[in-house]
């Protein structure tokens, strides 16, 4: 059976949620908002929608699922928020460049530099 997953990119001015290359859905992000701010937009902006597991790219070091330290363009205390349990549904974690950078990638070797409300970098090789 295939999983429906949504695909969420946590930026510094907007947060854009995929279902499918034609449905997509955004809010507005910025300085101020914290994790409790987003989880509300986002139960919003995704009603109506099914989805099994939900992939998260976040602005700031992400090690092992995990949040290193809290992004420069968002509000504190992301560091041990715990997605899965706000959302009420599996979650992997990753850090946005290396998620747009996985989108992109078609093999041998890749430096990824993101250009959005920071610069983000990745790089991939097989």
């Amino acid at each position: 059976m295939k999983r429906k997953v949504l695909v969420v990119d946590i930026g510094g001015t907007h947060v854009k949620l995929l279902m499918s290359a034609r449905d997509e859905r955004e809010f507005v992000s910025g300085p101020r908002m914290r994790p409790e701010q987003l989880i509300a937009k986002f139960k919003e902006s995704a009603r109506g929608w099914k989805f099994d597991v939900v992939s998260i790219g976040f602005p700031a070091p992400v090690r092992k699922g995990r949040i290193m330290r809290d992004p420069k363009h968002l509000g504190k205390e992301w560091v041990s928020f715990n997605f899965g349990r706000a959302i009420g549904t599996p979650v992997r974690l990753i850090n946005d460049a290396a998620m747009q950078a996985l989108g992109s990638y078609r093999g041998g070797r890749m430096l990824f530099l993101g250009l959005g409300t920071g610069l983000g970098s990745a790089l991939a090789h097989h």
